[in-house]
This record gives structure tokens, C-alpha cells and sequence, in this order.
């Protein structure tokens, strides 16, 4: 007794300050006088039940002001959200506390009046629970069932999957009545059809799941799963399990797209790496171990303009890529000029060098810069995901670098067949002897096309900054994978370094999930170890005298 005498007393108090706040409303006639009365006593007793200690009463709360509709409702959800909802001990007064000062900001909830500061230990946090938080946001969500964008309608429904009641239930059909959009519609149908996987009547149930085919929404493959387990219906268990079989079909082959623009996008970002060497090494025959600390300059570019620019992330970006051409690019006609040219026809020392000039460039970039790895904020337009549905969504960073890397393919590609530097370049990779013979001057045409292959190196480096930190190392871990893609390729071939990028990155990523990521390395490894044996010249060889050379 001396419990429940309390429990009993707290309910009869609880109840009678309801009815006196349902007493206190004005009724004037039964039309939109009454409507408001009726918000009014929802936001009150939504009040009321918010400052009981028990979260049941406190779910109750939250229900009440969701019903009311008022946007004050939305605006004490959010706040008891996010701990912002605070009772005054002395007074029971419900306050909006800001704690993001020096003092803290108090408002009174009703009134919107700024309150004099006191102490926090004044002050009583209504608190929540985990169930709480997921009911609050699904109140939340019915606030936007009404709002002009069909986006916002959307993602409202589809957060009220997981707490769907009798009553959020009846709130949609009649918000179904109304909707214009179909994908929202098609929402709307499929939350109600979940709601009535519980349904008493066999008929509905079965028409519910037969409803439901093809959803991918995690809380309809759940729903559908918890029926199936409780559920002793033989013809109601067998459409259940047609329907998950669809689901997890196509869940399935979405994880395959999933798993292929992973692969893509890694393969962009091999090719980026070695469509540089693959004119370096490839037309010249150029051994280049530095080609990796290039794409590292071409990243510390892109570090030093967002650093003279903090406030312009996405124009820095894009300024960062012809600044990293010229960097990358001057840099390798510098190399060129002072090492390389004295080595032509001598792989090994031109190896030597290019190596002992990486080593140089790591140890500069560390006393300019420090050993640490520098990070390069990615601009808003690249941030995020692109979500096709509920288990497929795209990055926005690699969606553009993918994209990216066919421009960068392109515009090489182009340069190489319709100017005269790209002609030229091609007569002195074929026969430099001959070429020389016809006027082209060849000592300027190799300058010429290794700082256009450091150049890319140095765009491909601006590509990287935005997946990974900036460091000294940053080139060394892509050496190698380019000195692959271009040797399975074709040495020499454009075409041969972007379908031998693209394929070894969607290959390493159908790998990892059985080998992981090292051992996925070794067996691409192998695998083209293997497959030169059988293709000395790789996938798309050289014809006619440049594959004599």
C-alpha cells in the first residue's frame, strides 16, 4: 500500500491539472474555435507529462505533441531532442537552456522571454531514453508530412517505418488522401502496409506482404521476417518467403553495383596515377621512380592555395588544378633538362637517378612542410552521398574524381592526336632519327612531353588530396600500382592504361571481401605477372615502329 498510495495520488493530481487545463480553454461554437482548443489542450497536457520522472508518461508527452500540430511542438521536441529542455525547480517552469556561452541562455518555453541567468544546478534536465529519442524523431517526422517539398515528405515517412503506432497509421491515410507526389505516395502505401503485417484480419496480412514486394527499407525486410517467425499460416508463410527471396535478390545485386562503383572509382584513381607514366615510360621509355613524389607535388599544391584561400574550399579546388599542371609540370622539365637527357638509351642509371631524385623531393617536401600529413578540407558539392535507395548510395568524392579522371583521359587524348605537339610526339616515340631528319626538334619535344606526363601527375595528385591526407609518402604508395596498370596495359597505349586501371580496381574490390586488402594485392600481382608471361606487350600492344623500338 504505501507504494501504490503515492502512484495513485500522482494520477489523480496528474488528471485533475489536465482537466483543469481542458476546463480553462474557451469553447466558442464547434468550428475553428474548437480546433484550437483542442491544439491548446494537447500542447498543455503534452507540457504536463513532459515533467513526469516515468518515460512512459514522458512517451505520452511527446504523442500529445505531436497531435497538437502546433509548430511550439516541434519547436519543444527538438529541443528535448537535443537536451536543450530544462525545468526550473523552483517554479516547475519549462525553459529552453543554451549552454553554448560563457552563461547560460534561458527562455521561457511559452512565452519566448529571455529569463535572468541562475545556476544549472537550479535547473532539472528533462531527460530521455534511447525509445524515446526514436519516438521523438518520429513526431518530428509528422511535422514534415505537410511541407511543400516532396524530398522533406519523404524522408519523413520513411523515419516513421521504425515506430509505427495505430495512430501515426491513420495520420498517413490521411495525409495519402492529399499527396501528389507518387514516390512519396508509393512511401505512404508501403508504412501502411507494414502497419498491417500486425493487422488481426489474414486477409489484410497477406495483402500487406504481397504490398510490400520489392521494398528494400530495412524496417520492411524486419517486419517481414518477424511475421514470418511468428506466423503459422502455410499460405501466408510462403508469400512471406517469395517476398524475401525478391528482397534479398535484389539486395544482392544492389551490394554487385555497390561493389563495381567502388572498383571504378579506386580504377579512376589508378589511372589518374599512371596516365603520366604511361607517357613518361611508355613513349619515352623512361624508367621515372619520381613519378610518384610529382603526384605529391601536385597534392601539396592543392594544400598551399586552400591554405591562401580558407574561405573558398570548392574555388581553391578547382584553382588547384591547372596550378598543379604547372607545378608537376615544371618540375618534370627541370628533371628532364638536368638528369635525363644525359641518359637516354641507359634504363638502369636513368632508374638510379629518377629514385635518388624521389628521395631528394621527400626531403624537401618534409623541411618545407614537416614529416606530418597535412589534411585538405573537401568543398560541400563533394561531400555526401548520392543515394539511389535504402542500400545503395554513391559517394559524391569518388562519383567526381571517377568522372574527373575521364576528363583528364580525354583532354590527353585529344592533345596527343589533333595538335602538333601530340604528332610530334608521336614521330619521335616511332623513329626519333627520322624525325629529327624532318625538322622536328627532338630535345624540345622530350622536355615537352615529360612535363606533360608530370603534369598529369601532378592533376592526379590534386584527386588524391581530396580522398587521403597530404604526406611525403603520399607517392609511394601508387609507384608501384602504376608502373601495373601501364605495363598490363600496353606501354605506350592511352586506351590499354584506362581499361587496365579500371579493371585491376574493380578487381582488387571483388577480392578484398574473401582475401582482404593485402592478399588481394598479391593476387592482381601474380595475375599479371602471369599474364605477361603469356602477352610480353600487355593488353593493347604497340603496332608497327613503335613496337620495334
Amino acid at each position: 500500500m504505501h507504494r501504490v498510495f503515492p502512484l495513485l495520488v500522482s494520477r489523480l493530481t496528474m488528471g485533475l491539472a489536465i482537466l483543469l487545463t481542458l476546463a480553462c480553454v474557451p469553447v466558442v461554437g464547434m468550428t475553428e474555435a474548437t480546433a484550437a482548443s483542442a491544439t491548446e489542450a494537447d500542447l498543455q497536457t503534452g507540457l504536463i507529462l513532459l515533467k513526469q520522472k516515468r518515460f512512459a508518461q514522458k512517451a505520452e508527452g511527446v504523442d500529445a505533441l505531436a497531435n497538437s500540430g502546433d509548430t511550439l511542438a516541434r519547436s519543444l521536441l527538438e529541443a528535448l531532442l537535443n537536451g536543450r529542455l530544462f525545468e526550473r525547480k523552483s517554479d516547475g517552469l519549462l525553459v529552453f537552456v543554451d549552454t553554448r556561452g560563457a552563461e547560460l541562455r534561458i527562455e521561457d518555453v511559452l512565452t519566448g522571454e529571455m529569463l535572468e541567468p541562475i545556476k544549472k544546478r537550479q535547473l532539472r534536465k528533462i531527460g530521455i531514453n534511447n525509445a524515446l529519442r526514436t519516438r521523438i524523431r518520429a513526431a518530428l517526422a509528422t511535422f514534415d508530412l505537410s511541407d511543400p517539398d516532396p524530398a522533406v515528405r519523404l524522408v519523413a515517412v520513411n523515419q516513421m517505418l521504425d515506430t509505427l503506432d495505430p495512430e501515426t497509421t491513420e495520420r498517413l491515410r490521411g495525409y495519402l488522401a492529399s499527396e501528389s507526389d507518387p514516390t512519396v505516395r508509393d512511401a505512404m502505401i508501403s508504412a501502411i502496409h507494414l502497419a498491417n503485417l500486425s493487422a488481426d484480419d489474414p486477409a489484410l496480412r497477406l495483402a500487406a506482404v504481397e504490398g510490400l514486394s520489392g521494398n528494400l527499407q530495412p524496417a520492411v525486410r524486419n517486419g517481414l521476417v518477424a511475421l514470418q517467425s511468428s506466423s503459422d499460416d502455410p499460405e501466408l508463410g510462403a508469400a512471406v518467403n517469395e517476398v524475401l527471396n525478391g528482397i534479398d535478390l535484389r539486395i544482392q545485386l544492389y551490394g554487385l553495383a555497390e561493389t563495381v562503383f567502388f572498383g571504378l572509382s579506386l580504377g579512376s584513381v589508378l589511372v589518374l596515377a599512371a596516365i603520366g607514366l604511361a607517357i613518361t615510360f611508355g613513349v619515352m621509355g623512361v624508367i621515372n621512380m619520381a613519378h610518384g613524389e610529382l603526384i605529391m607535388l601536385g597534392a601539396y599544391t592543392t594544400y598551399v592555395i586552400q591554405q591562401l584561400m580558407p574561405n573558398a574550399v570548392g574555388l581553391s579546388v578547382l584553382i588547384s588544378i591547372p596550378a598543379a599542371f604547372l607545378v608537376a609540370g615544371l618540375v618534370g622539365i627541370l628533371i628532364e633538362r638536368g638528369v635525363i637527357r644525359f641518359l637516354y638509351g641507359r634504363p638502369l642509371e636513368t632508374l638510379l637517378a629518377t629514385f635518388g631524385i624521389s628521395l631528394i623531393l621527400q626531403q624537401a617536401v618534409r623541411s618545407i612542410f614537416s614529416p606530418l600529413n597535412r589534411s585538405v578540407a573537401t568543398p560541400d558539392w563533394m561531400s555526401g552521398s548520392l543515394e539511389i535507395n535504402s542500400v545503395l548510395s554513391l559517394t559524391l568524392n569518388r562519383l567526381y574524381i571517377l568522372l574527373f579522371c575521364f576528363l583528364v583521359f580525354s583532354a590527353l587524348y585529344l592533345i596527343l592526336k589533333r595538335t602538333s605537339l601530340g604528332l610530334q610526339v608521336r614521330a619521335v616515340s616511332q623513329n626519333r632519327a627520322m624525325a629529327r631528319a624532318m625538322g622536328v626538334r627532338s630535345a624540345r619535344v622530350d622536355a615537352l612531353t615529360f612535363g606533360l606526363g608530370s603534369g598529369i601527375a601532378g592533376v592526379a595528385g590534386v584527386a588524391l588530396s581530396q580522398l587521403t591526407n597530404v604526406g611525403p609518402n603520399l607517392g609511394q604508395a601508387y609507384i608501384i600500382d602504376s608502373f601495373m596498370v601501364v605495363v598490363f596495359g600496353g606501354v605506350g597505349n592511352l586506351w590499354g592504361t584506362l581499361v587496365a586501371g579500371l579493371s585491376l580496381g574493380v578487381a582488387n574490390k571483388f577480392l578484398e571481401p574473401w582475401a582482404g586488402a593485402v592478399l588481394a594485392k598479391i593476387l592482381v600481382l601474380v595475375f599479371i605477372i602471369l599474364f605477361i608471361q603469356k602477352r610480353p606487350r600487355g593488353l593493347f600492344p604497340q603496332k608497327g615502329r613503335a613496337a620495334e623500338g
